[in-house]
């Protein structure tokens, strides 16, 4: 066996370990966000009365965000942690580079997502570090000592559907490096709130909660542990604050409360009870005693969905509230006004107040995050953020295509893949009349027909949404859930699918619903142990709640059908939902929730389901595969974490075997088949990922916290295999290109702090990988369907050069981009147009902000079939390209190919200018330094200087030549960009005055090349 085998098969051995393919083979691809930029529900809050215009905020599945600038731009600062799912924020005032975040959501609701202990940054966030309490997965509130940064506190909700221990308040005198727990009732009462007494951080007082939500939609019970304590010893001992509050017996849940900040005797608290003790209650003789002042439903009636309330820092009679909206009371908490709301309820979590400014204040909403800084007269936008939650992801069939989905707490949203303007702002989505939780299923035969959320029907030309719900006015005959699945079938484009706890089938649009299953729900569930003590003997005759929660119609036969439910059952059919079979795998149990199925793209007999047991307290990866039918299934989930449920599972329509997933906090990727899989994260922070779709060459992920995401041609993943692996080089298949306009913008550019989605690459993204570092040059080569090559690219290609007098700030400005010599993955990106012209760049009133590229003079290639060649390490590696045209431009190939001749042959034309304007810029050079030896007339030197010179002429803004006066060779190289720019500034046939003005300029290009010609040969007589 020679040595270089042996390298081969030991570096094979590397690269295709027990974990699959190297993931340095694919590491350039890149996520980029879409938006939209209406925000999603956001409960951690705190600003930084030393640093005034500086605010953090949780969101919860969104990571932590930043604003020095009161709430105008917003940027993540916790995206390199491993989740996104935040529940509170702690600043050390005297060193805001001190940051304390409790992940989880902080709270008890329906489709949460959970977290993974305290994290601390000590650099304000650029880097971050896990401190414990991984276990309590919901971390209610964290507060620092505001004398020493070492001293925190933590108030551990615990497990949201089950018991455990890690719960109940913790206090750290260390920073976080050790915690000991100094509340704790018991492993089903967990700890929501702490605060310090505003004088004494000795003294504090806590809320405990004996909350458990259920594995069933709208399950939640509440237990006996719930209170307020308060501590006078610095955190070692407790007692129970309890005169004058409701018991248990009177439907004690959740408290919230405030300590007045310069009365601290004086304390507020919104507590969830009865109707007759739920309300306001206030104490003047810290906590030991307290009063009912208000039972306004307003300010508690959704107690275990809200529970702030917050005292004025300078008039404790002054009290805002959060719930549905924002109140605030100026007599003690004994009346109450709306303060900040709107019809529908923005559902307020968390309110801060500047202790030394009140009229600057933070909420944080169901919508995101508000500031004031003039007490309420304005407010900061919440559309400036990107943490919208989906549920559902789908996309249409337009060019550019749109992603769609119902976004939680807002309604829906359908946002454009690709902008004409160079970024995705504001003017590229809409809302799409979907209700927030709901699918959103666009007609394939029609994209400007919508159906979804609870079955409405949107249509996009009139802006109409209108109900047509089989279930007209819910009588009661079937059950639905928020999510209730919509998906049309792909063999029949004209079959919708809807279904509740029975499938509805419509062939016209649902003006009629026909019934094509039984009640799919298990007839008798059994109840988890996850629900521990809160089970009881009515949970065990309880009628059926399950519902079919997603459905999976076959992508090669009409009849086959899959359905899986929320109580943990798949049924197949194979006649159209005549008969059904029960095929669920054996091992799951009641409530196992079949999130998500998918019908093989290859095999008419095989599935995918991904089963979500959050809800039953486990933690753990779910997703089965089955290629007979349901008759026997297979767990696949090697190299997925224990600790990350999966949502969403789908097979690459173009790669049998190319399986996606989405956890809680990532997207995973299988190369075969789901026998191993390896994370697809790459530069996406960590969040909820929900939904995802495969869209032609690129995937499409609809997530719980940061909106739409699209990873841009997925053909590397597609094209990997064991034996590419270990090539010496790779060039991938690049993805069916389009020539389309990157930005269309014609005005003045949209501010930078105007927030905005990611366009696509501007052309194809041509993606290479070298297993060693080029010792020599690297080229990139583009032929078309002849051979003849029509751009070569080379490492060694110089940048431009800014001029020294740049008249724009360099943030406008696109980062250059070279070919790479170095190991591992690459991307380079070609614009689809000939090699650029040797040009000062100029840059275009159309800006995008950091992506703004030069104007260019080169011509656009043609649509057609072309062929990319890397020359690496003395090999050669070629793929086929395809380019297509803008489908939106309707221009004939013979008119494109007219508009592709004038416009080369003014490129080529310009280039001969250009030339000859090099050589004359040398000659007056060698005729300046010429010494004269007396065998030449210094005459003659002159006269051919000034000949020399009016063939050169004048350029740029005066291209027209003096009177009398021939023009020389920049003002026909000005006359050729002009005119170059006019017919590639739209795809239209060229006019015929610009053809005119062609024909004139190339005349006069001949005639100036003829005198430059002899011109030269008199210069080169006398050297």
């Amino acid at each position: 066996m020679t040595r270089w085998l042996v390298s081969l098969l030991t570096f094979a051995s590397l690269v295709l370990g027990a974990d699959g393919l190297d993931p340095k083979l694919w590491q350039e691809l890149k996520w980029r966000m879409i938006g939209p930029f209406r925000a999603g529900r956001t409960v951690g809050a705190v600003g930084v009365p030393s640093h005034p215009n500086t605010f953090f905020i949780g969101v919860n599945h969104g990571g932590v965000w930043k604003t020095t600038d009161a709430g105008r731009t917003w940027k993540p600062i916790f995206d390199q942690a491993p989740t996104g799912s935040v529940g509170d924020i702690a600043v050390f005032e005297n060193d805001p580079n001190i940051i304390y975040v409790g992940s989880g959501e902080g709270l008890q609701r329906p489709d949460l997502s959970v977290g993974d202990g305290i994290y601390k940054t000590t650099d304000g966030g650029k880097t971050w570090r896990n401190m414990g309490l991984r276990d309590a997965q919901q971390i209610g509130r964290v507060i620092v000592d505001y004398k020493d940064p070492k001293r925190v506190f933590v108030a551990a909700m615990g497990h949201p559907y089950g018991p455990n221990e890690e719960r109940g308040i913790y206090r750290t005198l260390d920073g976080g490096e050790t915690w000991k727990r100094v509340l704790y009732i018991d492993a089903d009462t967990g700890a929501t709130q702490i605060e310090f007494d505003s004088k004494d951080a000795n003294i504090l007082y806590a809320t405990m909660w004996a909350g458990r939500q259920g594995p069933w939609e709208n399950g939640a019970w509440q237990g006996p542990g719930s209170g307020l304590y308060k501590s006078t010893d610095g955190g070692e001992t407790w007692k129970p604050l309890t005169k004058g509050l409701p018991t248990f017996a009177q439907g004690l849940g959740r408290i919230g409360f405030d300590v007045a900040p310069r009365q601290p005797n004086v304390i507020y608290a919104v507590v969830d009870a009865n109707a007759q003790f739920g309300g306001i209650y206030r104490s003047e003789d810290a906590g030991e005693s307290w009063k009912q002042v208000s039972r306004d439903g307003r300010t508690w009636g959704r107690g275990s969905d809200f529970a702030e309330i917050r005292v004025h820092p300078k008039d404790h009679e002054t009290v805002f509230v959060a719930n549905t909206a924002s109140y605030v009371s100026r007599d003690g908490g004994k009346t109450f006004t709306a303060f900040k709301g709107a019809p529908g309820g923005d559902d307020y979590h968390r309110i801060w107040i500047d202790w030394d400014k009140p009229e600057v204040m933070l909420f944080a909403t169901d919508q995101g995050a508000s500031i004031t800084v003039n007490g309420g007269e304005s407010w900061s936008s919440w559309y400036n953020q990107p943490t919208a939650q989906f549920y559902h992801v789908t996309t249409d069939n337009r060019f550019p295509y749109w992603v769609y989905g119902g976004q939680q707490e807002s309604g829906s949203a359908g946002v454009a893949s690709r902008s004409d303007y160079g970024a995705i702002t504001a003017r590229d989505w809409q809302s799409v009349g979907i209700d927030e939780y709901g699918y959103v299923a666009v007609d394939p035969l029609n994209s400007d027909i919508l159906y979804g959320g609870k079955m409405n029907r949107f249509d996009r030309r009139t802006g109409q949404s209108q109900s047509i719900a089989p279930d007209a006015v819910r009588s009661g005959r079937y059950r639905f859930l928020r999510t209730a699945p919509a998906v049309f079938s792909m063999v029949d484009k004209k079959t919708l699918f809807y279904a509740g706890n029975v499938l509805f089938k419509t062939l016209d649009g649902g003006q009629n619903w026909q019934v094509i299953s039984p009640d799919l729900s298990r007839e008798k569930t059994e109840v988890p142990a996850s629900i521990g003590v809160y089970r009881n003997a009515e949970m065990e005759k309880m009628a059926r709640r399950g519902v079919i929660y997603t459905v999976a119609p076959s992508f090669q036969d009409l009849l086959t059908i899959w359905a899986g439910t929320d109580d943990g059952l798949i049924h197949l059919t194979r006649d159209g939902g005549k008969t059904w079979k029960n095929v669920t795998p054996p091992e799951l149990t009641s409530w196992s929730k079949v999130s998500l199925m998918e019908a093989s793209h290859f095999n008419a007999q095989g599935a995918y389901a991904a089963v979500n047991r959050i809800r039953c307290s486990d933690m753990r990866p779910y997703i089965y595969k089955t290629a007979d039918g349901g008759k026997t299934w297979k767990l696949i989930t090697q190299g997925i974490p224990d600790n990350e449920p999966i949502n969403a599972v789908r097979e690459d329509p173009a790669k049998k075997g190319l399986l996606y997933a989405g956890s809680e906090n990532a997207v995973y990727v299988s190369f075969d088949d789901g026998e191993h899989w390896q994370s697809l994260r790459l530069d996406m922070p960590a969040t909820s990922i929900r939904d995802l779709v495969i869209k032609d060459d690129d995937l499409v992920v609809g997530t719980h916290g940061r909106g739409f995401w699209i990873l841009d041609d997925i053909n590397p993943l597609r094209q990997l295999s064991e034996s590419l692996a270990v090539a010496p080089a790779i060039l991938y298949k690049p993805a069916k290109a389009y020539r389309v306009r990157w930005n269309m913008y014609t005005d003045t550019p949209v501010p930078q702090e105007e927030p905005a989605g990611e366009n696509p690459p501007d052309g194809v993204a041509i993606h290479y990988y070298l297993q060693q570092s080029a010792k020599e040059e690297v080229l990139l080569e583009i032929a078309d369907a002849s051979g003849k090559i029509v751009r070569r690219i080379s490492n060694n290609d110089k940048e431009y050069k800014l001029p020294a007098d740049l008249n724009i700030p360099t943030y406008w400005i696109r980062p250059q981009q070279s070919l790479s010599t170095e190991k591992g993955a690459h991307t380079f990106v070609w614009n689809l147009r000939y090699a650029p012209l040797e040009t000062s760049p100029a840059f275009p009133i159309a800006a995008v902000y950091q992506n703004t590229a030069p104007e260019t003079a080169s011509p656009w290639v043609l649509p057609g079939n072309y062929t990319i060649t890397l020359i690496a390490n003395g090999q050669s590696y070629s793929q086929p390209l395809t380019i297509k045209m803008d489908p939106r431009v309707k221009l004939s190939q013979a008119q494109l190919e007219e508009l592709h001749s004038v416009s080369l042959t003014a490129y080529q034309a310009r280039q001969t200018a250009q030339t000859a304007l090099q050589e004359i810029a040398i000659a007056k050079k060698q005729l300046k330094e010429y010494q004269p030896n007396g065998k030449t007339d210094p005459e003659l030197i002159a006269r051919l200087m000034q000949e020399t010179s009016e063939l050169e002429g004048v350029g740029g803004r005066r291209m027209r030549a003096p009177a009398n006066k021939e023009p020389g060779f920049a003002t026909i190289e000005s006359q050729l960009a002009s005119i170059g720019s006019i017919w590639q500034e739209a795809d239209r046939s060229p006019t015929s005055q610009s053809q005119d003005a062609l024909k004139q300029s190339l005349d006069a290009l001949n005639k100036l090349q003829t005198k430059w010609d002899a011109l030269k040969q008199k210069i080169a007589n006398i050297q």
